[in-house]
């Protein structure tokens, strides 16, 4: 099993690098167009719905809902894409909105804001690994790595509800 999640490697490791790269360089990019919508709460609903469908996940396959499981993850996977394509839509055409709290909540804000932000580009190998191993059928490492996944994807998730919840007032 260990052979067949190894040619997912060198995909795991691109993708680890690029989609933080790209998220980074598309944040350089200025397009001088107005979007229809504004997306910051789109994108903090999904990622909410994305942590309800986490923990159903969790609930299923520990309530042995194998099939509910893996749907519920490839829900989760696809809206964490829908996520970054809005996010990265919503840089590229819109100025970065200034936090203007003052005090504790501000040391708050960034601590949130910067762990969120790391944590998310962290968390991109662990969800692709976890990912690998249970469609190579690999689940006794599945089960292994998912047990770190979980905490760590659900941690960006709400913390991005929370960053958009705390800077919202200031759009």
């Amino acid at each position: 099993m260990e052979n067949s999640s190894k040619k997912y490697n060198k995909l795991i490791v691109l993708l680890s690098v690029i989609i933080p790269l790209a998220v980074a360089l598309l944040f350089g990019i200025k397009l001088d167009i107005e979007l229809p919508i504004f997306l910051p709460p789109i994108y903090a609903g999904i990622n909410a719905l994305t942590s309800l469908i986490l923990i159903l996940a969790v609930w299923a396959i520990k309530n042995k809902k194998r099939i509910l499981h893996e749907r519920l993850m490839k829900t989760s996977i696809m809206l964490s894409i829908v996520f970054l394509m809005l996010y990265m839509a919503y840089h590229m055409t819109s100025d970065s909105t200034t936090f203007e709290g003052i005090g504790s909540i501000k040391y708050i804000y960034y601590f949130v804001l910067i762990s969120h932000i790391l944590l998310s580009i962290a968390v991109i190998p662990f969800v692709l690994i976890t990912y690998v191993r249970a469609i190579t059928n690999d689940f006794d490492r599945h089960k292994k790595i998912a047990r770190i996944t979980f905490p760590l994807w659900l941690y960006v998730t709400v913390s991005g509800v929370v960053v958009y919840i705390m800077i919202s007032p200031y759009y």
